[in-house]
Parts: structure tokens; C-alpha cells; sequence
């Protein structure tokens, strides 16, 4: 209009006068709720970066790791051991491949994989140590069987296994924790607003345009009330989200720590070659005890070729420290979580501050949903239960959002995992692809694949597992220990969307 007109056909802004039309105000709506839910996403966004970028800098540095274990073991073993090696490559081939996979989030008992990589080994280099005799495979499954009595490889595959097991155990949970929590931030971001936050946030950002006040501000408090109303169900996730952030943090410090990746991965390599020295200087003794106890194996009537049992030179296996780059990428992290942990209790105070930039509660110069003047309701709290008298936002507090919900239920889920990682128990990933790259949110596992569990050898602690959807407590000591039983958890997830259902 070229003048002020009167504002009855005004259905969201005050019906003073007015400079809006109809089509003003629905297409001023549209357009606020557009921006609202762009600066939502854009907020998220920084969030995901942030995570993102700590997932892929712990990532590349811990593959890194196994790379060049796996490097430095083909590039020596060959000139060290000869055919010890160069026959038996597929076994070393294939226990990094299994490692690598493990960490990934593939089904595999790591115990188990560690424990048949050491049979495999010891099958084959006790046949080429005895060449003269003919060793058939029930002689082997016998020979196996008293290994563990005889310790041919002397204390290094129990001390690997075990510091191995944790140390890979806080690798991918602490990997897959940044990458739950950057969907987690996605998934919410992109929860649309309601109808009457449409209209909220319309008389919050353009009414002020339809009253001829369009370079007044809106109240800071009145914009608080605004968007803690539209962002309630997101500030529920404060209590679950910051135990998210507080899990990563014990278990960075257990990797940089007790489990550090760097010694215990960085020197895989080196602990085979020592296994290997010791069976080689304890073939004698260790052939006696097998044929002890499994008898005497025929002899090779088709003749034999000289065993290359001895080693070709010192070659010194070394590992590269890379401690110093392991303690930055923690330091990093744990700067980054403690910030991020109050993420959705303050993002309304970003949001406002960032797009209304308005004066405080007592300015009479802002604009109050009215007019210019002061804003005099209080600020409500944080999370859907406080909504309940917003004066500003009219929320369903029987009707938490289920989408959000369900992330909720995954923050809980990812922290039960880090919490046993803290312990050194397993969790088995039921929501990561075996040919996943390590990129992405992992929720992508079959259930028929993931369903599948190795065989345990009686020395293998059982790892726990989580069916989705998966929820347990919170098991990082010192952050408050909380616990819930899986099928508890499943009826309540079930009892929620029955209740959705109703609601609609």
C-alpha cells in the first residue's frame, strides 16, 4: 500500500495499522521460516565441522599407524626370515586386513581374529622348521592344542592381545563417537518448525516491517522466548549430548594414555618379529614337547629342501614414534568437546544474538511483538518440559518430537559404547558396513550381516551387544555411571513411537 491501511485481514502481526497485505505477511511468513530453519542448519554445520575434522585427523593418523607397521613388517621380515616370510605373506596380509576392518566397525571378535592369526602362523612355520618329516593336518590340530601349555611363541601373543584389544577398542569408539555426534547434529538441524513457530518467528523477525519499524530490533528476551519455544525438543538433548562430550574426553586420555595407539599399533610389527625370534631359538625344545605329546610324525620319504631357519642379518626393526602428533590430536579434541558440550542450551542465545541483535529485556526501543517499547515476560528455561507457560511460542509439551527422540536414544548409545571402551570392553557395531570407508554417520550395517557373531575361543570375554535401537547408560568412570538393561530400553523406544502414533 502507499499509505497505512487498516490491519483486520492480518492473521500472525498486530491489526493496528498497517503498511502489509495479505500476501505481504504469508510471503514475509515463508520467508522467516526459511531463514530461521537456514541459520538452524548453519549453526549445525559449524558443530559438524568441528567433528568432522577431529574424526578425520584421528582417523588418518591412527590408519597411518597401521600402515606403516604393515610397511615396516613387509620391507625387514623378508631379509630377516626368508622363506619364514615370503611363504607365509598372506597370513601377515591378512591379519592387518582384519585390524584394519575391525576398526572400521565390521563384526569381528579382535581376540578371535588375533588368536587364529597366531595358530595359522605357528601351522605353518613348524611345518617349514621340520621339513624332514611329514606333517599331516590332524598332527597340526594336535600340536595346537598344546601350544598354550608350550608357549612357542613365549608371552607375545598374550600381551599383544590384550593391549592390542583396548587399544583398538578406544580407536573405533572414539572415531565412531565424532561421527554419531555429527549426525546427530544433522539429523536435528533438519527438523522443520512447527506451525505455530511459523507464525512465532514471523511476528518476531517482519512484523516490525508490516508496523513501518523496520530498523527496530526485536527484544533480546523476546527473542529468547521465541526461540526456546521452537527449539525446545533440541535443548533436550543438553543432558545426553554433554555426556557424549565428557565420554570422548576420558577415552582421548585413555588413548593418549594407558591404551596409546601409538605404542601398542605403531610396534605390531615388531612384536610378530619378536614372537618369531623366540620360536626359531626354542625350536628344539618346543619340537621335543610337540612330539611328546602328539607323537613322532613320519618321515618325508619325498625328500626335503634345505629349511632356511636362519636369519639373513641384523636388521633392526624400529618404530617411528609419532607421540607427539597423538598428544596434539588429543589436546585438540578435548579443546573442542569441553566448548561444544553446552551447544544446545546456548544455541538461542547464538542465534538471537547473531540475527536480531537486539537491546536487554529493559530497553524500551526494541520491538516487544506490539511495538517499540520494552519486553516484560520473563525468559522461560531450557527443554520442552519449560515451555509450558512460554508467552510467546503455544508448545505441546505432551508431544516430544520423535525424530529428536531418536537421536537421543543414539547419543545414549554411542556413550555406552565409549564407556566400555574406557574398561576395555568390546561393543559390537551393529550399524557400521563392513566396506564402510570410515566416512559418514556408520548407521549403515545389515542386520543379517551384523547379526552374525564369531565363535569365541573360552579366553575371549564376550563382547556386549546392542540391537537397534540400542541403549544402555553411561558407563565412563568418574562422569557418573548409569545404566539401563537393552530390553527396557527397546519397550520404552516401542512405548514412544505408539505414543507418536496416538498423538497424531
Amino acid at each position: 500500500p502507499f499509505s497505512l491501511v487498516s490491519g483486520e485481514h492480518l492473521r500472525i502481526c498486530p491489526q493496528g495499522y498497517t503498511c502489509c497485505t495479505s500476501e505481504m505477511e504469508e510471503n514475509f511468513a515463508n520467508k522467516s521460516r526459511s531463514e530461521f530453519e537456514a541459520m538452524t542448519k548453519d549453526a549445525g554445520r559449524s558443530v559438524q565441522a568441528i567433528l568432522t575434522a577431529q574424526y578425520r585427523g584421528f582417523d588418518g593418523y591412527f590408519q597411518d599407524l597401521l600402515n606403516k607397521s604393515e610397511k615396516a613388517l613387509y620391507e625387514a621380515f623378508p631379509a630377516i626370515y626368508g622363506e619364514l616370510y615370503t611363504q607365509n605373506m598372506k597370513v601377515f596380509k591378512d591379519l592387518y586386513s582384519e585390524l584394519r576392518r575391525y576398526y572400521r566397525g565390521s563384526n569381528i571378535n579382535l581376540e578371535e581374529a588375533l588368536n587364529e592369526f597366531w595358530t595359522r602362523l605357528l601351522e605353518r612355520l613348524f611345518k617349514l622348521m621340520n621339513p624332514q618329516y611329514h606333517i599331516t593336518d590332524e598332527y597340526l590340530d594336535c600340536m595346537v592344542k598344546h601350544a598354550e601349555q608350550h608357549k612357542p611363541f613365549g608371552e607375545v601373543p598374550r600381551d599383544l592381545k590384550v593391549k592390542a584389544t583396548r587399544a583398538f577398542i578406544a580407536a573405533r569408539s572414539y572415531a565412531q563417537g565424532f561421527l554419531v555426534g555429527s549426525d546427530v547434529v544433522r539429523k536435528v538441524s533438519q527438523v522443520s518448525l512447527s506451525h505455530e513457530c511459523t507464525r512465532a518467528v514471523m511476528k518476531l523477525m517482519y512484523c516490525p516491517h508490516c508496523r513501518g519499524m523496520s530498523s527496530v530490533k526485536p527484544c533480546n528476551n523476546y527473542c529468547l522466548n521465541v526461540v526456546k519455544g521452537c527449539l525446545a525438543n533440541q535443548a533436550d538433548l543438553n543432558t545426553e549430548w554433554k555426556y557424549l562430550m565428557d565420554s570422548l574426553i576420558v577415552v582421548a586420555d585413555r588413548i593418549d594414555g594407558p591404551y596409546n595407539v601409538d605404542t601398542v599399533i605403531g610396534t605390531i610389527h615388531m612384536r610378530i618379529s619378536e614372537a618369531i625370534s623366540n620360536l626359531q631359538e626354542n625350536k628344539d625344545s618346543i619340537t621335543a614337547k610337540v612330539f611328546q605329546g602328539c607323537g613322532n610324525p613320519k618321515i618325508n620319504t619325498k625328500g626335503s629342501s634345505s629349511e632356511d631357519k636362519k636369519r639373513r642379518g641384523k636388521v633392526t626393526l624400529e618404530a617411528k614414534s609419532s607421540a607427539q602428533a597423538l598428544e596434539m590430536l588429543v589436546l585438540d579434541a578435548k579443546g573442542n568437546l569441553t566448548n561444544l558440550k553446552s551447544y544446545w542450551v546456548t544455541l538461542p542465545n547464538v542465534l538471537c544474538s547473531k540475527k536480531v541483535t537486539a537491546g536487554s529485556g529493559a530497553d524500551d526501543k526494541c520491538w516487544n511483538g506490539m511495538t517499540k517499547g520494552s519486553y516484560l515476560p520473563e525468559v522461560m528455561g531450557d527443554g520442552l518440559a519449560n515451555q509450558i507457560n512460554n508467552p510467546e511460542v503455544e508448545v505441546d509439551i505432551t508431544k516430544p518430537d520423535m525424530t529428536i527422540r531418536q537421536q537421543i536414544m543414539q547419543l545414549k548409545i554411542m556413550t555406552n559404547r565409549l564407556g566400555n571402551a574406557n574398561i576395555g570392553n568390546d561393543v559390537d557395531f551393529q550399524d557400521a558396513s563392513d566396506d564402510t570407508s570410515g566416512s559418514g554417520s556408520g548407521d549403515a550395517c545389515p542386520d543379517d550381516v551384523c547379526g552374525k557373531r564369531l565363535a569365541k575361543s573360552p579366553s575371549t570375554r564376550p563382547p556386549e551387544t546392542h540391537a537397534i535401537p540400542k541403549q544402555s547408560g553411561h558407563g565412563i568412570s568418574g562422569a557418573g555411571s548409569r545404566s539401563l538393561p537393552s530390553t527396557l530400553l527397546i519397550l520404552l523406544s516401542v512405548a514412544l513411537l505408539a505414543a507418536h502414533h496416538l498423538w497424531r
